[in-house]
């Protein structure tokens, strides 16, 4: 180890060196020792240059060798590498060595079919410069290998067959009106065969500044291209803006396994690229050199994957200048090209970011997907319009507003479709991801409030609207569980309806005028934020705004997000978005937004993604179903009195691992209660668990659990809970206890996000002598989830409903829902304090009575004080109440205390009321003790993506939440003394 940090200090020296060109005579003395020769050191100088691609006139090569030595080491390692086409260089390699991009392909494509390389073998880069260049993609490689192994024996004695078969020409390229025309050094003889016409366009070359390819005759350059006597400069300015169109010709071989900066800043650039950016702003996002930065952009436009977006003046520069920012910009330059972008970051930088972010204009907004969205579109054979879409999103990472429009084309051509098996599973994601993007695109609006005006300056918004259902916005679902045979089964939403492309049919036609992509030659504006329309209204909390708001929409791959370095996000969303909004569920591994960045509806910090949000949502609400927690690392060798005898449970994993099949589903894994002390100790060892017990009258006839999911935002424009939220075909008596529900959670618990809250159906545990109403149910929630579930189109249908009764769009600011997701974050903040493994509980209850003398000091003051809250024989079961239930019901109505504990001991689950000695021990630790893991910040909190697993074991018992003693149930246990040690050594070390 020590020799490996040894040789990456001696290397970082040696780049230090190399970029400040220090001779061998001044080198530390540590950095002659490991390169031993002055030849060595040059060496190493110019396989540093060649690896950054870096131009010989100034770089560090220059003073160690020749200039014609260098390219031809370059190309010599770019060939072996297969590597892309060194087009920022092409002044010397193509000017002077007289190697064209063709030729050089030529070479590549040889040396892949000498060697007898697969295509896949060739990276995708240069596989698909090649392709636009030769014209030889899969096909036509594979076709040409076969012909040559066909030779036999006359392959394996000669490869130069291969070359034989290669084209003679380059195929006919899309040539832009803005790129320059340069011509090669002819010979004599290559000069006297020019035509009068060839002669008199590189005689306009040489004499003319400006040397844009519309300034010639386009039969007459070519004609000099095909016979490789001019080459095409692409330049790219720092003031220059462009965007990211699809990836059409992308060829998706494999990544390169050499050191290319220009390449590997194309993927950044693609996720990074705005139009409203100039190419000096990316640079300063993405913390990239600026040159390499314009030559990978330069590429990304050779391509057709960048569109360069030009005022009618750029055409006429001098492309002939070499594109640098010290060459190019003036202080009139700067101040003429100011970024709309630089402008909205300075002023975003300059503002208090404890407030929410105030929208004025036009709003952009980030929908971030995962990469399963993708390989459906990609994969479904739904479209085949949709493949190009899926193919840019997963490579490219980002699918820009320009492209909305055909996307929502060709998902609309799925309308009417019928499919079956996965294919369904494909069309819900389809159907769920037009839906709320012409959502988004209408600005939340009903179709009734769109006006002519909303569709000008280049708007998406031409008639754009999105299915307003006329259905409950409850829906009922169960949980297909576990059969009769013991087969595990993971809980399923049973809405998802085998026929959803039924429900596209409420989706409304854009019109075919719809406004297209902004034109190449026009510049970005800001017209369209000052294109809106009269809207009338308020909300209760945030008024309307005058003008209707626009929306422009991104959607980002958040894998492509995750690449990015922490502050280059930062810097991303800060510059380019005002809304983030996330799908769900949303892979763990996945980036959320800082509370200073854009407003996010979706996961408020990591923390909301795991099951602590569960014990977050029932303790601020006082209800929910009774819930233990097993911290990781037990084995049990009986379950606790919550989960005996029960008929099933639900289990959720912390870290979303799964163990057999258990723990990696958002939903949960309903389990038999036979099976669940197997499926615990299981668990356990890789992560902490939450169980929530089920009786046999918890469930349904098929033994299943019924489920109904709420869609969010819950409170109308003018602050009240819409009563329709309950027109479900339910019971009068169950609709009226939902109603309730709602009304009792929207006063005690944020609901004004973009998501869904999931209630169960649980038997209502009464008393025994009551038999009259021992059939009846009530509702209760089970869990909160933020983002839209693209896996249930209905679901999506009606969140894009709420969004509109709500207005959110339209508000002047998201004040309301950034006091919420504060709130949010406050209340994980404090649970994961509270009850981590170094937090106050658990030092309270593993240091009382630490001392080696009596380890079990803790255990005997505390049994001293226990006293049963019911009978420890076995529980009545007439009325129809189960032994399940008769738990229930002493949990719920047993006496409170202000400071809890419930232990089980084997047999009677027993609670303990702390004595005002201990409760002021619990104070002196929490208030008076400082933590060294304190409460965090919201930058904190949004920073880290380590999961903070519980310290001590917890039970929920409907109303409350309390430390939960199971030693008894425990295989073995710790001795006291040594866990207080070791939490007081992990404290000495934090």
């Amino acid at each position: 180890m020590q020799q490996q940090l040894a040789a990456t200090v001696e290397e970082q020296m040696m780049v230090k060196a190399i970029r400040e060109e220090c001779p061998w005579e001044t080198l530390p003395k540590r950095i002659q020792a490991a390169v031993v020769t002055k030849e060595e050191w040059h060496r190493r100088v110019v396989d540093y240059c060649i690896r950054k691609r870096l131009p010989w006139t100034s770089c560090f090569s220059r003073k160690v060798c020749k200039e014609g030595e260098y390219y031809e080491d370059l190309m010599r390692y770019l060939r072996t590498n297969l590597a892309l086409y060194p087009y920022h260089l092409a002044d010397h390699i193509c000017r002077v060595m007289r190697i064209s991009p063709f030729k050089y392909y030529c070479d590549v494509l040889f040396e892949a079919m000498k060697n007898e390389q697969p295509y896949d073998s060739i990276p995708n880069f240069s596989a698909a410069d090649a392709l636009r260049i030769t014209g030889v993609g899969r096909n036509e490689f594979i076709d040409i290998m076969n012909k040559c192994r066909s030779k036999k024996i006359m392959w394996k004695l000669s490869k130069s067959i291969a070359k034989e078969l290669l084209p003679a020409q380059p195929v006919d390229l899309v040539i832009e009106p803005w790129w320059g025309v340069r011509f090669v050094n002819f010979t004599l003889e290559e000069f006297k065969k020019l035509s009068e016409e060839e002669t008199l366009a590189i005689d306009k070359i040489c004499k003319e500044e400006v040397n844009s390819y519309v300034l010639f005759d386009p039969e007459v350059i070519n004609g000099l291209y095909r016979r490789g006597g001019v080459y095409f400069d692409v330049p790219v300015y720092p003031e220059d803006r462009f965007r990211v169109s699809r990836l059409e010709g992308f060829v998706s071989n494999k990544d390169q396994s050499y050191e290319d900066p220009i390449e590997e800043l194309l993927y950044a650039v693609f996720v990074v690229s705005s139009e409203n950016a100039t190419v000096a702003e990316l640079a300063k996002t993405l913390q990239a050199d600026l040159y390499q930065l314009q030559a990978a952009a330069s590429f990304a436009c050779r391509l057709g994957w960048a569109v360069k977006l030009l005022d009618p003046d750029s055409v006429l520069r001098d492309s002939s200048a070499p594109a640098l920012p010290n060459n190019i910009l003036c202080d009139d330059d700067e101040g003429s090209h100011t970024s709309i972008n630089s402008e909205k970051s300075c002023e975003l930088l300059n503002n208090d970011s404890d407030g929410p972010r105030k929208i004025s204009g036009t709003a952009y907004v980030g929908f971030v997907v995962d990469a399963n969205v993708t390989s459906y579109l990609m994969m479904g054979s739904l479209s085949p319009g949709l493949k190009s879409h899926a193919v840019t999103l997963y490579e490219a990472g980002k699918l820009g507003y320009s492209c909305i429009a055909d996307l929502c084309d060709d998902l609309a051509s799925l309308e009417g479709k019928k499919f079956e098996g996965v294919l369904q599973e494909f069309a819900n994601h389809a159907f769920s991801l037009r839906c709320f993007l012409e959502c988004l695109l209408s600005g939340g609006t009903s179709p009734n409030e769109s006006t002519e005006e909303n569709y000008q300056g280049g708007s998406l918004q031409d008639d754009l609207s999105f299915p307003l259902s006329n259905k409950s916005s409850l829906q009922s679902t169960d949980s297909t569980g576990i059969g009769q045979d013991g087969d595990l089964r993971q809980e399923q939403d049973s809405t998802v309806d085998s026929d959803a492309s039924s429900q596209s049919t409420n989706i409304s036609k854009r019109k075919e005028n719809t406004v297209n992509d902004f034109d190449s030659s026009q510049m970005v504006t800001q017209n369209d934020s000052n294109q809106t329309t009269e809207l009338d209204g308020s909300t209760g909390n945030s008024p309307l705004p005058k003008t209707k708001r626009n929306y422009r929409v991104n959607i980002l791959r958040c894998e492509s997000l995750a690449s990015l370095t922490q502050s280059t996000l930062e810097r991303l969303l800060l510059r380019d978005y005002d809304i983030v909004v996330s799908m769900n569920p949303l892979p763990y591994s996945s980036v959320l937004p800082s509370t200073a960045g854009p407003v996010h509806f979706g996961p408020p910090c990591y923390s909301s993604m795991t099951p602590w949000m569960k014990l977050a949502l029932y303790t601020s609400g006082g209800c929910g179903p009774v819930s233990t927690v097993f911290m990781k690392g037990q084995r049990l060798r009986m379950l606790p009195e919550p989960l005996t005898k029960c008929e099933k449970a639900l289990i959720w994993s912390w870290d979303h691992s799964v163990v057999g099949g258990l723990g990696g589903q958002f939903e949960g894994n309903l389990v038999r209660g036979s099976l669940l002390l197997h499926y615990l100790n299981w668990m356990t060892k890789h992560s902490a668990v939450i169980v929530q017990p089920l009786s046999i009258n918890d469930l349904d006839d098929l033994g299943n659990l019924v489920t109904m999911d709420v869609p969010l935002p819950l409170k109308n424009a003018n602050g009240s809970v819409p009563s329709a939220l309950a027109g479900a075909d339910l019971p009068e008596e169950q609709m009226s206890n939902l109603i309730s529900l709602l009304e009792d959670l929207s006063s005690k618990v944020e609901l004004s996000t973009v998501g869904y809250l999931r209630v169960v159906r649980l038997h209502k545990v009464i008393e025994s002598s009551d038999l009259s109403n021992k059939e009846c149910y009530e509702w209760i929630p089970l869990s909160l989830e933020f983002g839209i579930p693209l896996f249930n189109s209905k679901l999506c249908e009606k969140i894009c409903q709420r969004v509109v009764d709500s207005n959110m769009l339209q508000k002047n600011d998201l004040a309301e829902h950034y006091e919420s997701m504060q709130n949010v974050r406050k209340r994980l903040r404090e649970l994961c304090t509270e009850y981590h493994a170094t937090g106050p509980t658990a030092r309270l209850l593993n240091q009382r009575g630490g001392s080696k003398n009596s380890p079990r000091q803790l255990m005997n003051i505390v049994s001293g004080r226990w006293s049963p809250f019911h009978d420890p024989s076995s529980p009545p079961t007439q009325g129809g109440t189960s032994p399940r239930d008769h738990v229930r019901l002493k949990l719920g109505r047993r006496p409170k205390c202000f400071t809890e504990v419930l232990s089980f001991d084997g047999s009677i689950l027993r609670s303990h009321a702390l004595t005002p000695v201990y409760e002021a021990a619990t104070r002196s630790v929490t208030e008076d003790t400082p933590s060294p893991t304190a409460v965090k910040t919201d930058s904190e909190d949004s920073d880290t993506k380590d999961v903070v697993l519980p310290g001590v074991n917890l039970i929920f018992d409907g109303a409350e939440l309390h430390p939960f003693d199971i030693g008894a149930c425990l295989h073995a246990r710790q001795p006291l003394s040594l866990i207080a040690e070791a939490s007081a050594a992990s404290l000495a070390i934090k």
